[in-house]
């Protein structure tokens, strides 16, 4: 579906700017006072820093295979920031006012996720357990590979993607966090169930804006949030590849992640059902045929998702990743 950008979307972008810069305040932490890598994990200049770094080797000697790959799958989409940041502000009613609110809140959401890919990165070097040059080079690659959502920088449609994107990684985040804690790793817990708050305040913040997009713009914003959930949200690591020409490396991470509950086909409908709840989509007024169209289309697609979701199988086996050390 060839959605092509309104001038309408540009106006309600500017029309919310005022909304945003004060949004920032609600969603995003103040940097003299959030945490920061440092707080999570020892530093080399304290005292202690070995005694500590042999504490999370131990720990880490008890993680599952199946969950250091998704541990370090989660970190290398963390760690192919610079990708979100560039697409985010090239879109339409952003890449025109590099000084104006939504560049704002695009750059200090941008500083706030960096602490991610460097908490998660810090801790893999210290964990003795990852063969940190393929790690490295798996988020080069993802880098530079960049990924396509074909939106045609419409932010009606990628602001939805964020708000869903947002929703999963804090399940991933948080599902980590709890099987770490049960493995007897309390210091990876900490640091990913950190993590996966922020995630949450940060799809907060999207789901908001696209509540008053909605409110709005009705009919162009229910038609790109159907657009959007026809084409199907793919996640940002979709092109993950590995040293030596190996490319099914998303498919294999994925895999890992459903075999662990870390984050299923099922999450992925109830993610859906949540945001069609926030949306009050099946409350919405002032819709035009084309949005009814669209809105018949989302209320149903929840149970067909399921159907589909109980039909996958995952395979039971686990597959060798270049970034662990047996």
């Amino acid at each position: 579906m060839n959605q092509a950008i309104t001038p309408t979307r540009k106006e309600v972008l500017l029309f919310l700017e005022n909304e945003v810069e004060q949004s920032g305040r609600q969603f995003l932490a103040d940097p003299e006072t959030c945490w920061q890598p440092a707080d999570m994990l020892p530093t080399s200049n304290s005292d202690d820093f070995f005694s500590a770094v042999k504490e999370i080797q131990e720990q880490a000697e008890n993680l599952s295979y199946d969950l250091l790959a998704v541990l370090v799958g989660d970190t290398i989409t963390e760690e192919a920031l610079p990708t979100y940041e560039t697409w985010l502000g090239a879109l339409e009613g952003v890449r025109d006012r590099q000084q104006g609110a939504w560049m704002k809140w695009i750059r200090a959401w941008t500083a706030e996720e960096n602490r991610h890919g460097d908490a998660l990165n810090r801790y893999l070097y210290l964990s003795g357990r990852i063969d940190m040059r393929s790690f490295e080079a798996s988020t080069q690659y993802l880098i530079s590979d960049g990924f396509n959502l074909d939106i045609d920088h419409d932010p009606y449609r990628t602001f939805t993607y964020t708000s869903f994107q947002e929703l999963a990684t804090n399940i991933s985040h948080r599902r980590v966090a709890t099987l770490a804690k049960k493995s007897g790793n309390a210091i990876l817990a900490k640091l990913c169930a950190t993590i996966a708050a922020d995630e949450a305040k940060h799809a907060s913040a999207y789901i908001h804006y696209i509540k008053r997009i909605f409110e709005l713009d009705t009919n162009e914003m229910m038609l790109a949030f159907e657009d959007m959930m026809r084409k199907k949200i793919v996640m940002p690591a979709q092109a993950l590849r590995e040293l030596g020409g190996i490319t099914n490396t998303f498919s294999n991470f994925s895999d890992a992640a459903q075999r662990l509950g870390v984050y299923t086909a099922f999450d992925y409908v109830d993610i859906l059902k949540k945001l069609i709840q926030e949306y009050d989509i099946a409350n919405l007024k002032q819709l035009k045929e084309t949005g009814e169209r669209a809105r018949d289309y989302i209320m149903k697609l929840p149970d067909r998702m399921h159907r589909l979701a109980e039909r996958i199988k995952t395979p039971e086996t686990e597959l060798k990743f270049s970034w662990i050390i047996s």
